[in-house]
């Protein structure tokens, strides 16, 4: 089970890296809060209900459904959106990122002009 500070930000349903195949059972059962045996009884039971191959394609459409867990803990609202962002589009996510860089270094040079400008040195002065 995870720790509550683990499931603060856990809203999404998320396979997980620590699962036997493919961590189907173990995301369900984080996501849902219970014993992952529970999880593995039911598909056991669902698989000699219904036969192989409906619980196969089942658990297969699942995996790829479900997004990887994330290998850092979310922390913060802000945490999860970009996770969610790089998950469904790489090079978006990456392209925001450039943007936002951008424009941080776009801020940190004017900041710099006017720090560094005579003008800026003068009033200095003339406050001291």
């Amino acid at each position: 089970m995870r720790t509550q500070s683990q499931n603060s930000y856990r809203r999404s349903l998320y396979r997980s890296r620590d699962g036997v195949i493919l961590g189907v059972c173990r995301g369900l059962a984080d996501y849902f809060d219970i014993s992952t045996t529970w999880i593995r009884l039911l598909a056991v039971f669902i698989f000699f209900v219904s036969g192989l191959w409906p619980v196969i394609g089942l658990y297969l459409i699942a995996a790829l459904i479900m997004k990887p867990e994330p290998v850092i803990p979310l922390h913060s609202d802000e945490e999860q959106a970009f996770y969610e962002g790089y998950v469904h589009s790489r090079t978006g996510t990456l392209h925001s990122l450039y943007r936002r860089f951008k424009n941080l270094e776009r801020r940190i040079r004017r900041m710099e002009d006017v720090v560094t400008s005579k003008e800026y040195d003068w009033n200095r002065r003339f406050r001291s």
